[in-house]
């Protein structure tokens, strides 16, 4: 596993409803949760992690990913809809993600 980035402390102070979010997903809190993700790795290979309404997709070097944000079937914790939107595309790109409490580790 290779460390892909810290986890962002400021997106916490983003949450519903200490932060006003008409969303109902948590997108200021998602938003700012997967910004350190677009980095690159030590190898040289682009990591890029980015949400579109309800989809997130990401990009490990030519893999690709999407997964939904899903209010009604997860959670309507924002926290608990983005991780689990995180390992739908996870699985579908085909690498492997790990969060721990102050990083992100990836193995591609």
């Amino acid at each position: 596993m290779t460390k892909l980035c810290d986890i962002s402390t400021a997106a916490r102070d983003k949450l519903p409803p200490a932060f006003t979010d008409k969303s109902g997903i948590g997108a200021h809190y998602t938003d700012a949760f997967i910004k350190p993700m677009n980095t690159k790795l030590p190898d040289g290979t682009r990591v890029g992690c980015k949400r579109k309404g309800l989809k997130l997709t990401l990009t490990v070097g030519t893999k690709k990913g999407e997964g939904l944000m899903r209010r009604l079937e997860v959670s309507k914790d924002p926290v608990v809809m983005l991780s689990a939107a995180l390992q739908e595309a996870v699985r579908a790109a085909g690498v492997e993600l790990r969060i721990t409490d102050t990083e992100i580790l990836i193995a591609a």
